[in-house]
């Protein structure tokens, strides 16, 4: 009997290794991920440049000295935890501003004021462009009546990657024209995104608000050329009502962003992820898809879930719904809204 114990034991002893040995390496595996996180967390912080490279560096000094050389080994883990604690701790009371040198067509903040179903909404804009780096900047103020607005429209652009794109929502006001808003990185002069400080507090977010002419011409007409931004447009099937309680959402999220920046971020607090914050109260069918993450796919995920036309394949659906040709040739035609829907295929409500 006790030679069978024994055996039992023994046999176990392997099995027992290797899941302490895969247990140590996934826990080494972790604390080298956070090390990586701090030392770019630093680089990309609120601390001076020409300190920034340095403070980086140490930090990664001391956290690879603490946990190979302090012993034992639980004390250093334990040591390295708390400094990566603080880290964090500082990291997330970097506040943001609204007070930066700003690139001029980021500059100006859209705010709106509601009273009843009349809706003013100030600082639209609208550029005035030669070039995509050479343009006139130009707001304006228009009213809108809530009782007017009849439905909303979805771009999709594409810079370069199938798998990722821009989003920006459109509400179409019936006789009044369009009113588009792009969830963006607020960019000082000089800037230039990058994905990597998007996760890192870089940049703070900004609601642009401005006419289609502007936004949509851009990326078709100036950008186009040079970085190849295909922009594609999709009617909603959303009723009037709805439409009109995420514009007013939209509108709140503008209003309390002149009054209190926010961090962009490009996983949690991005273009599309935004789009969601607002339609998600108000759709039924808002569960959580890998789309929205990936979301050069995002018009799959609608057409599947019939919030834009089923009437037609989703390729051929595709194909009629590149704007590009369209916007060109409307230019900056008055019109510009409308010539760039003709035989766009339409709602189903």
């Amino acid at each position: 009997m006790a030679q069978n114990n024994d055996t039992q034991a023994a046999s176990k002893g392997p099995g027992l290794k290797l899941l302490t040995g895969l247990t140590t390496f996934i826990l080494w595996l972790l604390l080298l991920a956070l090390t990586c996180w701090s030392i770019v967390a630093i680089f990309y912080s609120n601390l001076p440049a020409g300190v920034r490279p340095y403070a980086a560096a140490l930090f990664g000094l001391i956290s690879v000295g603490i946990l190979l050389f302090v012993r034992p080994r639980r004390r250093g883990k334990m040591i390295f935890l708390a400094l990566f604690a603080l880290l964090v701790v500082w990291w997330l009371a970097m506040p943001p501003s609204n007070n930066r040198d700003w690139q001029s067509d980021l500059a100006t903040l859209a705010w709106a004021e509601i009273s009843g179903d009349k809706v003013a909404i100030h600082n639209i804009r609208n550029c005035d462009y030669r070039t995509e780096t050479d343009f006139t900047v130009r707001h304006y103020d228009k009213t809108f009546d809530l009782a007017k607005l009849k439905g909303i429209d979805f771009f999709l652009v594409y810079w370069g990657s199938p798998k990722i794109a821009h989003t920006m929502m459109s509400f179409d006001f019936e006789g009044q024209g369009n009113v588009v808003f792009s969830i963006e990185t607020r960019k000082e002069k000089g800037e230039e995104y990058s994905t990597i400080k998007g996760f890192f507090r870089q940049f703070e977010i900004m609601y642009v608000v401005a006419d289609e002419r502007d936004l949509v011409r851009l990326r078709t007409n100036y950008r186009e050329k040079g970085k190849g931004e295909d922009v594609y447009l999709y009617r909603l099937n959303v009723p009037p009502e709805t439409a009109r309680k995420i514009f007013l959402s939209y509108l709140g999220e503008v209003n309390r962003l002149k009054e209190k920046p926010q961090w962009y971020n490009a996983l949690t607090g991005n273009c599309t992820t935004s789009i969601r914050k607002h339609t998600m109260p108000y759709n039924p069918k808002a569960r959580f898809d890998w789309r929205l993450i990936v979301n050069g796919y995002i018009d799959e995920m609608l057409y599947e879930r019939k919030m834009i036309t089923t009437s037609l394949p989703f390729a051929e659906l595709k194909k009629r719904s590149y704007v590009n040709p369209r916007a060109q040739a409307a230019d900056k035609s008055p019109n510009f809204s409308q010539l760039i829907r003709v035989g766009l295929p339409g709602k189903e409500l």
